[in-house]
Formats: structure tokens, C-alpha cells, sequence
């Protein structure tokens, strides 16, 4: 979204050398973010590069600094998290290692200051002041409404999990050594100034957090200092550190993060056992028993390497023709871990049902299609061994915000079961998916009951509204 009266400064970085900037001119400064769709939201986020360019050019590949002299866009970065904000949240309940860090950088080393369990305001400023030691704050969507906004916004473009962590160093301090993460970042500069120098990756889109030495990273490629309101984009495996220069009183930026364990790798693990499942179901091949001690050979597995090649081959082609993907995990492990849909405080919490009851006559809309996954999986409440497959249908309208990227437990995680319907209905959900308005005798089901029993199970979810 522009922005009127200010200028963008973009850095495009190759390396130390001076970068090209290319300046643009903004509109509307009380608006510094378009909220008004997912896709929108971005686009504002990295104004003024266009969405289609960040992908083309920087996504995955190479490290995006902008860097805006836009006052109303710095103030708005302040808002999100200020130094001065940590008082009252120590307040709530604040608690060492889930909540807050406390570390510095000492000989090319993390080293943690954390003191017992619960945080006191008074030791956290003490260690800020006297030790130089940085503070992180995990998660601070969790309490920031703004944050929250933007990130569940951010999770319905990405189609990913998008997490965020503070960092608060002081003047001439530095938290953490050189190292590469598993996520692709996006740092938000909200106060003071911080001087960043990023390296060569020696792990392109790394899978895994390492700290990296000093002499083994050489020179940094890029070597920049972000000022309030700018914005640093960088891929997962990007070697990074970061100081706050002397002369300032404090630096303090929000790390956006996305894109943990989705890659297609993952993608792979999670779509093969159902294809190898339904295959072997349809092949006999696939169901023949394996060499006579194979689990026992350990040097020639030659016989067995052959015969998964060939099965291999076979899986590719039966992927080829199939029309739909049978990813789950991932999905649900998305879709029960994200941010519910960010409300007003209008007291809306998606607990119950509101508007016209749907009828058969009724012109019906699937609504919060971004917070909506939909899987195919063995009847969980089957009691024979020969399940039957089912539609399940899972949503984020009641997930809790407070417990967003706290790793909740597996007990907590089950109890999102979601809808459950026959195979059948599974064209039925394809229309109401792809269609912006549709009738409901119009749905490809075979008895008028089951087109108004489906309906009306969205409708129970806050999922269907009638027109």
C-alpha cells in the first residue's frame, strides 16, 4: 500500500559494494499496512517491491534490505514492541526459556544469563544494563494485538506457520554469534539501530539452527545498518550476526519467520505413505514379501536397492495420474497450530453460529476459506481394521492465540478432531470451495438430506453464511 508525502530507499544487495536506490513516492501515511487481504498485507510489508519481483528474484535466493525514510512507517514499527513494554508483561507471568531470553555473544559463543523460572522486571533490567546482555521475547503475538494481526494475515498468504521473536540489545552489544537458521526471516526494525553482516551460506536453505565460526564464514557479503521502519528479508541458511553500535541507547527488532519444515522434501514424507498405502492396496507387487533375511545383510543390498526402484518407478506414475494428494500431517499440524482469524475485541470467538439457518432453498457461502484445510484419512472411529476413507474438514476459528508457537501438547493437539464426512461428499466440498455463492439444491450429493446435513454442519462451525 503507498504511502503519500515520504520516500523508500531499496537496497538491493549483491555485495559490500554501494547499491543501486530507487526511490517511489508513497500516499496515505495513517495506513502504513493494507489489511485488506492476505496478499495485500505483503505487498505493504515490502513496499515498494511487488510481491511477483520479492518471488522471482530474492525468495529463497538471495538477502532483500529496504530501507524507507518514512516516519509515519517508523512509529508504526515502535508500536509493535517497545523496550518499555516488558514492565507490564513481566506483570502477566513472564517465565525463563518459554517466554524470555536472556543471552550475549561471548567469544564467538550464545551464552545464556538466564536467572530461575519466573522473570522479574527489576533483574531482566539489571542484566539489560549492567551485563549488556540482549533480551529476546518469544512469540510476542501472543500479547501484542498488532503482531497478531500481521502475522495471522502473514500465515494465510504463506500457507505456513509464521512465528516471531524480539530482540532488545543494548548499545554496543551483541546477543548471538554468527549462525543460520531453518526459516526464512524477515527482521522489522522498530527501535534504535542495529548493524547487521551477512555470509555466504555454506548450507543453502539449511534444515537445521548452527552457530558458524568466525573463521570459517570469511567476509560478509553484506554489511548494512537498520534504522526504524526498514525491513531485511534473508533465506533460511543465510550466516548472520547482528550488534547494536555504540552511541545508542538501545536496538530493538522483531524477527517475522516462516517456512519451517515445508519444504518438498517434507512434502514428500507426508503425501508418500498415503500414495504407497493406496498402491499397495491395488498391487500385488507391492504385497510380495522381501528376501529371506534382507533385514540381516549388511554389505550387499543390491536385490533389495533394485526392487525399490522399480517400485519407486511405479509410484511415480501412479502420481502422475492421480487427482488428488493425500497430505495430512502437514496440514493438520498447520492448521491446529496457527492463529485464530484476528477480531476487533468485538467479543467474536467463533464459539457459535450466527446468521440465517441454512436451509435447502438457501444461497449459501463457505467463509474463512484461508483458515480451512481439507484432508482424506482413515475413519478415526472405526472399529474394525478395514477403514473406510473420510473427508476431514479442520479450521483455526477457536485456536488460541495465547499458545501460538508454544509447542502445545499431543493430548491438547488431538482434540481438534474437525468435521468428518463420507467420500461421497467430497465433490459436494469441491463446490462449495470454488464457488463464491451457490444454491444448496445445487450441490452434487444424492438425497436433499444430505445436501442440508452438510450445510448445516459447516453452518454449527462458523463456517457456512447464508446469503
Amino acid at each position: 500500500m503507498a504511502r503519500n508525502g515520504t520516500n523508500a530507499d531499496v537496497a538491493m544487495e549483491e555485495g559490500p559494494s554501494p547499491c543501486k536506490r530507487v526511490k517511489v513516492e508513497t500516499v496515505d501515511p495513517a495506513s502504513p499496512l493494507n489489511f485488506d487481504s492476505p496478499d495485500a498485507l505483503f505487498e505493504s510489508l515490502i513496499s515498494p517491491i511487488k510481491t511477483e519481483t520479492f518471488f522471482k528474484e530474492y525468495w529463497e535466493q538471495k538477502p532483500l534490505l529496504i530501507q524507507r525514510d518514512d516516519p509515519s512507517l517508523a512509529a508504526y514499527f515502535q508500536s509493535l514492541f517497545q523496550l518499555t513494554d516488558l514492565k507490564n508483561l513481566c506483570r502477566l507471568g513472564m517465565y525463563y526459556g518459554r517466554d524470555i531470553n536472556v543471552c550475549r555473544c561471548v567469544n564467538g559463543q550464545k551464552k545464556v544469563l538466564n536467572k530461575g523460572s519466573k522473570v522479574h522486571y527489576l533483574q531482566l533490567r539489571k542484566d539489560f544494563d549492567q551485563k549488556r546482555a540482549t533480551i529476546q521475547f518469544h512469540q510476542p503475538q501472543r500479547f501484542k494485538d498488532e503482531l497478531w494481526k500481521i502475522q495471522e494475515k502473514l500465515e494465510c498468504f504463506f500457507g505456513s506457520l509464521v512465528g516471531s521473536n524480539v530482540y532488545i540489545t543494548p548499545s554496543e552489544s551483541q546477543g548471538l554469534p554468527p549462525h543460520y537458521d531453518d526459516i526464512e526471516v524477515f527482521i522489522l526494525q522498530l527501535e534504535g539501530k542495529k548493524h547487521w553482516r551477512l555470509y555466504q551460506p555454506t548450507v543453502p536453505l539449511a534444515r537445521d539452527y548452527n552457530v558458524e565460526s568466525e573463521d570459517r564464514i570469511g567476509a560478509p557479503t553484506h554489511e548494512f545498518t537498520l534504522k526504524p521502519g526498514d525491513l531485511l528479508y534473508f533465506p533460511r541458511g543465510t550466516i548472520h550476526q547482528a550488534d547494536t553500535p555504540p552511541g545508542l541507547a538501545h536496538s530493538t527488532h522483531v524477527t517475522i519467520s516462516t517456512y519451517q519444515n515445508n519444504s518438498w522434501g517434507d512434502f514428500l514424507l507426508d503425501v508418500i505413505p498415503g500414495l504407497l498405502f493406496d498402491t499397495a492396496n491395488k498391487e500385488v507387487k507391492f504385497r510380495t514379501g522381501i528376501p529371506r533375511q534382507l533385514l540381516m545383510q549388511v554389505d550387499d543390498i543390491s536385490v533389495a536397492t533394485k526392487r525399490l526402484s522399480g517400485f519407486l518407478r511405479t509410484l511415480a506414475d501412479r502420481l502422475e495420474g492421480t487427482r488428488d494428494l493425500r497430505s495430512s500431517e502437514m496440514k493438520k499440524d498447520f492448521i491446529r497450530s496457527r492463529l485464530p482469524p484476528y477480531y476487533l475485541g468485538d467479543g467474536s470467538n467463533f464459539s457459535t453460529p450466527g446468521g440465517k439457518f441454512p436451509k435447502l432453498n438457501s444461497r449459501v457461502r463457505l467463509q474463512f476459506k484461508d483458515y480451512i484445510v481439507m484432508t482424506v484419512e482413515a475413519d478415526k472411529y472405526a472399529s474394525d481394521e478395514a477403514q473406510e476413507q473420510m473427508v476431514y474438514i479442520y479450521h483455526s476459528l477457536r485456536n488460541k492465540r495465547e499458545t501460538h508457537m508454544m509447542f502445545a501438547n499431543d493430548n491438547e493437539m488431538a482434540k481438534a478432531l474437525g468435521l468428518r464426512f463420507p467420500l461421497s461428499h467430497m465433490d459436494a466440498l469441491k463446490q462449495l470451495w470454488s464457488s463464491e455463492i451457490i444454491s444448496v439444491k445445487e450441490l452434487k450429493l444424492n438425497t436433499d438430506a444430505e445436501k442440508e446435513n452438510l450445510v448445516l454442519a459447516l453452518w454449527t462451525e462458523c463456517l457456512m453464511e447464508v446469503i
